[in-house]
């Protein structure tokens, strides 16, 4: 769930947070207005296979699955050459690794008010869980199984 302020509606949030019997500087009250929301939402940098990059603001409630709809809804237009058929096949990376559509931003623990940088490709399918692990025993040429003598 997105929430968006106009300036006047971020003051009159923030002037309803204080109750009337204390006193509240204007000043004070002004600058809460324009620190809520980049202390209540995450900038995700996203960076094209191609190197071209944009920024974006999220709740912490957006899951892949939102962000990859929001983006493809409003493509940017010098994206234009890698805009893609569907929001269905967008896919988010996150310190290497693929993010399903269901994983939201606080469950990544990510910081507020602060930029974090994703990946975003086109892709069909992920990759399953556990391949990474399969391809590290295939490596090492270790195996789950035992031998009785």
């Amino acid at each position: 769930m997105r929430i968006c302020f106009s300036s006047l509606g971020l003051v009159q949030y923030v002037s309803q947070m204080y109750s009337r019997s204390s006193p509240c500087c204007p000043v004070l009250l002004l600058i809460a207005a324009l620190l809520l929301p980049v202390l209540t939402y995450i900038n995700l940098r996203l960076i094209l296979v191609s190197g071209k990059t944009k920024e974006f603001i999220f709740s912490p409630n957006d899951s892949a699955a939102d962000i990859a709809k929001h983006v493809y809804d409003n493509w940017p237009m010098d994206w234009e050459e890698e805009q893609v058929s569907s929001p269905n096949i967008l896919r988010l990376i996150y310190q290497g690794r693929f993010l399903h559509g269901n994983v939201t931003l606080g469950a990544l623990k990510l910081p507020l008010g602060r930029s974090t940088v994703m990946h975003l490709v086109a892709r069909e399918t992920l990759p399953e869980p556990n391949s990474q692990g399969q391809r590290n025993r295939e490596k090492t040429g270790e195996s789950n199984c035992c031998v009785i003598l």
